[in-house]
């Protein structure tokens, strides 16, 4: 499980009409050590699952080849669940 949060994100709240995700109450899940596009990128060729909140995650996503088009919006923030990659 690769899991990626845009780090501007960690400590919010997203929510709309349908959604909640709290950044803030599972901050922990998404803080680890800072990466690079490239190295997110490297690190999501590799996984098997991956959990991916904001833009730059996603973009990272696209580029190591990862299938985003069913990524959902919370908030207006992307985020993606991606399993058996």
């Amino acid at each position: 499980m690769v899991a990626v949060c845009d780090s501007e994100l960690i400590g919010k709240v997203l929510s709309d009409k349908k959604r909640h995700l709290d950044l803030a109450a599972y901050a922990s899940f998404y803080q680890g050590k800072k990466a690079t596009a490239s190295q997110v990128a490297s690190a999501l060729r590799k996984a098997q699952n991956a959990n991916l909140v904001g833009k730059k995650a996603l973009k990272a996503a696209k580029r190591a080849g990862i299938d985003i088009s069913s990524a959902i919006e919370i908030g207006g923030i992307p985020h993606l669940q991606a399993y058996g990659l």
